[in-house]
Order: structure tokens, then sequence, then C-alpha cells
């Protein structure tokens, strides 16, 4: 039997849907959800593999939801959306794979510190990026005062594909904090607009656990009443998150983002 929880427990199905929704809001709007599903099932008994497989599997319609609700602000960037899915989608079977062939306790133990390292990088990127624009305007480039009409002007480079690939595998793998990743790598890039930057997050994790969750629908690992509760919940609080987060003052979605960051790697240090 995996897992400790069958469908003849309605109280603790109910229990892992809340969970579900608050994690599916809370990856529209910086990613981390995982921190929620992932101990929720464990707490419930569920081995943590299958935990981690059956939440991955389940969170996956959330992103959907979430990524339809950003889907306005991602008009004129075809370039980043096609650009982006490639390396998401290979880095995310490759993520998925690896999970099935290797132990867990080998990654997570640097996996605090991946998250803590992109929420640092993440809180620093504000001030980095307005100290590159008083640059510019030294050298005599015009400021762009339209942040939807800026965002457009920047182009995905090699490097940030490379990275994406990279960010993708860990996400296939356990995928605790891979929008905080991608946010702080997409801030660095240029972007100004906040709830652009979680419109591409969104896409791009959607991309890499579309195909981990494949990988996982068919290893055997998944509860599948458990992931059918989740999946109900994750979808109503991503589609929720997102269209919220967008009437949220950006600076206010930045500081969640940068609480969830920190809270997300404390978790995981005091796990391993």
């Amino acid at each position: 039997m995996i897992g400790a929880v069958t469908p003849s427990e309605p109280l603790r199905l109910a229990l892992v849907l809340a969970a579900a929704v608050v994690g599916g809001a809370v990856n529209s709007i910086a990613g981390g959800g995982t921190l929620l599903t992932f101990p929720a099932l464990v707490g419930l008994g569920i081995p943590a593999l299958v935990a981690n497989a059956t939440s991955t599997v389940a969170l996956w319609p959330g992103a959907v939801a979430s990524m339809w609700g950003y889907r306005d602000l991602l008009t004129g960037m075809q370039s980043w959306v096609s650009r982006f899915a490639i390396p998401s989608l290979l880095g995310g079977l490759l993520g998925a794979l690896l999970l099935l062939a290797t132990p867990e306790s080998r990654f997570d133990a640097i996996v605090p510190w991946l998250v803590l390292g992109a929420t640092l990088l993440f809180i620093v990127q504000k001030p980095l990026s307005e100290h590159l624009r008083r640059r510019a305007e030294r050298r005599g480039i015009p400021e762009v005062t339209d942040d939807h009409a800026f965002d457009r002007t920047v182009h995905p480079s090699a490097r940030l594909l490379a990275y994406q690939f990279a960010v993708a595998v860990y996400g296939g793998y356990f995928g605790a904090g891979i929008g905080i990743l991608m946010l702080a790598a997409l801030g660095l890039m240029g972007f100004r607009n906040i709830h652009r930057m979680n419109g591409l997050k969104n896409w791009g994790g959607l991309c890499a656990n579309a195909v981990a969750a494949g990988t996982f629908a068919f290893s055997g690992l998944v509860s599948w009443p458990v992931a059918g509760a989740m999946a109900v919940g994750a979808a109503i609080g991503g589609y929720g998150g997102s269209r919220l987060a967008q009437r949220v003052p950006q600076s206010r979605v930045r500081q969640a983002i940068i609480v969830i960051g920190l809270a997300s790697s404390l978790w995981l240090v005091t796990r391993v």
C-alpha cells in the first residue's frame, strides 16, 4: 500500500485539500508551496519519497490554473514563452529520473542552502537593479518609465536558459523554492514588473513539473486518493492566488516572496 491515507479517511483528505489550496496560492505568488504540502503528507505517515512524488503530481493542476490567471501579462512575450519551455521540460524530466534513481538524502543536504541563497539573491536584486539603472543613466541611456514596455525589451540569454535547465532539474527532483530561483534570475536579467516575472516563473514551473508529474504518475509512487484531493485544492488556490497577487502592490508581493524563501530554508535546515 502506498502511503497511510485511504479514501475512507475523509477528515485527513480534507486537511490535505486545505494544505493544497494554500500551497497552490503560494506557488502562484512566489513558489514554495511544496513546503506546505510535503510536510503535511509526511505528517500523515506517508513516506517521504511517496509524499514528494504525490505532491508534484497533485500541485500541477494548480500550476495550470495559476498560469491562466497570469495569461494577460505574457502578451508580447512569445520569445520568452517558447524559449523558456525547452530547458524547463528537459530539466524537469532529468530531475524526475534522478529522484527515481538516487536516495533523497544526497540531495536534501544541499536543498536548504539553495533556497536560502536564492532568497538572498532576490533580496539584493532590487537595489542591484536600481544601481544598474543609475549607471545606465550616467552613460546616457534613457530610462523607460513604463515597466510593461521595458520588460518586453528584455531578451532571454543563453546563460539564463542554461540556468533555467539547472533550476528545472532541481524542480523535477524536489521543487521547493524553484519559483524563488527563477524570480531571482529574471530580476537580475532586468525585469521590473514582479507580476510579469511571476507569470514567466509559473510558466517555467508548469513545464518542468509537467514532465516530472508524468514520470511520477507511471512510477507507482503516487498515492492517488491523496493526489486527487490535493489537485482540486491546488487548482483553486493557484487561480485565486494569481488573481489576488496582481491586485496587491508589488512591494508587498516582494516582501511575501522573501518571507516565504527564508521560512522555506529554515524549515529545510531543521528537517535535515
